[in-house]
């Protein structure tokens, strides 16, 4: 049950237990009333009848009589030890007070009928129970409208959460600030988080730009450096670490682009076998190639793709390198007949929990088994692919093994084109 009915069913609840116990106070009250009012009248009635039975002997014209047969026994029986009461009882001749004394060794009684005070009352219910009805028929509308307002609300600030969770730091609830409004608290807040949450984010991106090129220049040095030492093993452990920490610096630089949104497709109708041959040839791994039954993606036969296709060398290089350094061999590339997407997996263990969950995190490589790296080579790839319109996506095979899935968006923009 939503919010929304929640709140209409704590109403309508509210309303009708109002309703009834309003009614019950109100029926008891003046049933009580009535009760008092028969008694009162009863006892008067049987003091004057007692004086007129003493004075004459008898109580014609008082309203009372001796030995009624219809006296209620427990009356009665009070009565027969020397004691005077009352009593209500609704019996075969309608609701009545009875009122009873001894005199002279009789039981002197009176009745006093309440069929109407009882129907009046009866007629009060009835009413209370309509103006309960009508209450809850006007009040339920309201709540309706007031719980529906309030759920809207809810509903567009858990929308720009959503909104913020996928990415989106510019997304805001922007409610209008009302005082002992709990509500745009909460919208207030939602909007305070994202602004801090993109503030800090910004700077960071920032810092890792400032950073990635501050330290470009000192590697330059350190490459000619490299190149300028005497063949040998010391050197070529040198070498081979500066290009790796070149490599790290031009993918911090390359994210640090793809965060700022500076990135720009450049798209072009271009062969897609010829763009994966070339990739693969690049990579200088093992990489096995699989093409659809029906058609072939090499030497510029088959579709063509309507992408920037130096971001797509970019991704199938990363994901293909990204299977080698986490995965076993063999990495198998394999692309669609239609060449709506490309497939590249590996045989080792598989890509971890997390990542599939919440997608690559940079500077991390999930679980040992996968290997060690600055895990960034993922995160590239899956920017990249949201510069060309493309969908990457991440599972495991039910036999083992991590593939990487990119889907190349069809219609008008990029995706497979057939000559």
């Amino acid at each position: 049950m939503t919010l929304r009915w929640r709140i209409v069913a704590l109403v309508a609840a509210a309303t009708c237990a109002a309703a009834a116990a309003v009614g019950v106070l109100v029926h008891n009250a003046s049933r009580e009333r009535e009760l008092s009012r028969a008694r009162d009248a009863a006892r008067t009635t049987l003091d004057r009848a007692a004086l007129t039975y003493a004075r004459t002997g008898g109580v014609q014209g008082s309203g009372a009589v001796l030995e009624a047969p219809a006296l209620p026994g427990g009356l009665r029986r009070l009565v027969g030890k020397g004691h005077q009461g009352t009593e209500f009882v609704n019996g075969p001749g309608g609701p009545a007070m009875w009122a009873a004394r001894p005199a002279g060794g009789q039981t002197l009684s009176v009745r006093i009928d309440m069929s109407t005070s009882m129907r009046n009352i009866g007629a009060l219910d009835t009413n209370i129970i309509l103006a309960g009805l009508v209450t809850t028929t006007v009040v339920l509308p309201l709540g309706v409208l007031t719980a529906e307002r309030m759920s809207r609300r809810l509903r567009t600030a858990a929308a720009t959460a959503r909104r913020i969770a996928a990415g989106d730091l510019d997304a805001r609830i922007s409610a209008a600030t009302r005082p002992h409004d709990e509500i745009a608290e909460i919208s207030g807040a939602v909007d305070s988080m994202a602004a801090a949450l993109q503030e800090r984010l910004l700077s960071e991106q920032r810092f890792t730009a400032d950073v990635a090129h501050e330290l470009r220049t000192p590697l330059m040095g350190l490459v000619t450096a490299a190149e300028l030492l005497p063949p040998g093993q010391a050197a070529g452990y040198v070498r081979d670490r500066v290009r790796v920490l070149s490599t790290l610096v031009e993918d911090l630089l390359e994210i640090s682009r793809l965060d700022a949104g500076a990135e720009e497709a450049d798209l072009s109708p271009c062969p897609l076998g010829p763009v994966l041959d070339e990739v693969i040839a690049r990579t200088g791994l093992a990489v096995r190639l699989r093409t659809g039954e029906e058609e072939g993606v090499r030497d510029g036969e088959g579709p063509k793709v309507w992408t920037d296709p130096r971001r797509l060398e970019r991704i199938v290089a990363n994901l293909v390198a990204n299977g080698h350094r986490h995965g076993r061999e063999p990495v198998e590339v394999t692309v669609a007949a239609d060449g709506s997407t490309v497939t590249v997996r590996d045989h080792g263990s598989g890509y971890p929990d997390d990542l599939l969950e919440k997608g690559p995190q940079r500077f991390r490589t999930g679980v040992r088994e996968r290997g060690r790296g600055h895990g960034l080579g993922l995160t590239i790839a899956a920017g990249q692919a949201q510069v060309i319109g493309a969908t990457l996506e991440f599972g495991n095979a039910s036999d083992g093994g991590a593939i990487a899935t990119l889907r190349l968006p069809e219609g008008p923009g990029p995706g497979p084109i057939h000559d």
